[in-house]
């Protein structure tokens, strides 16, 4: 964030300055669910002075891209989970001076059966998870296909299971890798990286 905006906004609010209160309100607001995993905030409402906010203008989009990735960057770091997709907000408050801003975290759960999420395949393509389960292997009705010999025909499955993904081995002969470790059954947390053979994927709660 630091590279992409600083130069173009010298003066009043700086992105960078954003993302650290981001990623602050993160830890502050942090909490623990029934099956003991983290969970951070998920809907973030930045508000800014009005100045800052036209100042912002054409490239707020891309500044609530940046902030979006620096939330699922900071929750990869900290072992956190989200419960539903990551969204990031710029509104504006008459009562703030230019500089001044506030970030109003909160926890938004993902509509449907499971949270949503995704599999970021080695060349940044994302598959998105939804209600049906996904299948990883060689067969060419896979969801997934993977050409390495050390993939069984029907590999790996990940499944809705509440809000969360489940990744399920196939009785696959060489095995499923979860963070390096053979699993036979596994729920997913934002950044897992699953290995079949010489693949990867990386799993986003998005």
């Amino acid at each position: 964030m630091e590279g992409t905006f600083a130069r173009a906004f010298r003066s009043g609010v700086r992105p960078v300055e954003l993302g650290r209160r981001l990623t602050r309100s993160m830890d502050d607001d942090r909490s623990v669910d029934v099956r003991g995993r983290t969970i951070a905030p998920n809907l973030f409402v930045i508000a800014l002075a009005d100045a800052d906010y036209q100042r912002f203008g054409e490239v707020r989009e891309a500044l609530g891209a940046e902030l979006t990735a620096a939330a699922r960057e900071h929750a990869s770091e900290r072992g956190y989970s989200f419960m539903g997709p990551v969204d990031v907000a710029l509104s504006v408050d008459t009562g703030l001076y230019e500089g001044q801003f506030q970030v109003d975290a909160s926890f938004r759960q993902g509509s449907g059966a499971a949270g949503p999420g995704a599999l970021v395949l080695a060349d940044g393509t994302r598959v998105p998870l939804t209600d049906k389960p996904l299948i990883i292997g060689r067969l060419a009705d896979c969801d997934i296909v993977i050409e390495d010999s050390n993939a069984s025909r029907r590999h790996a499955e990940i499944r809705p299971d509440g809000p969360d993904y489940l990744l399920t081995d196939l009785g696959s002969t060489n095995g499923t890798r979860l963070n390096g470790a053979l699993v036979r059954s596994q729920l997913l947390s934002h950044g897992a990286q699953i290995s079949i053979g010489a693949w990867s994927f990386v799993f986003e709660a998005n």
